[in-house]
């Protein structure tokens, strides 16, 4: 249960961070217009499978395979979770 809820709150950090940061996945660069904040959204979201991936295999001690279904499910869970950056960045800005 623990893990699981670590999980979530990793994954509302990352979907956050492109919204929040002026710098490309909190990094490096400049982020301005709102194409390239969503574009920022993809490479957290592949390091947050990655992370899921890690996290299965060593928890758990076997990675199940996943069908289309897993990434699209993860990636709309992904964009509801980043809602409350995008609040924070265009609409209170």
């Amino acid at each position: 249960m623990a893990t699981k809820l670590l999980f979530l709150l990793i994954m509302l950090f990352m979907a956050n961070l492109g919204w929040v940061s002026d710098k490309w996945l909190g990094l490096v660069g400049t982020v301005s217009q709102l194409w390239q904040r969503f574009v920022a959204l993809l490479p957290a979201y592949f390091i947050t499978l990655g992370i899921a991936y890690l996290v299965e295999r060593f928890v758990m001690g076997q990675v199940w395979p996943q069908g289309w279904e897993y990434y699209s499910i993860t990636l709309c869970v992904f964009l509801v979770l980043s809602f409350p950056g995008f609040v924070y960045r265009v609409l209170w800005k």
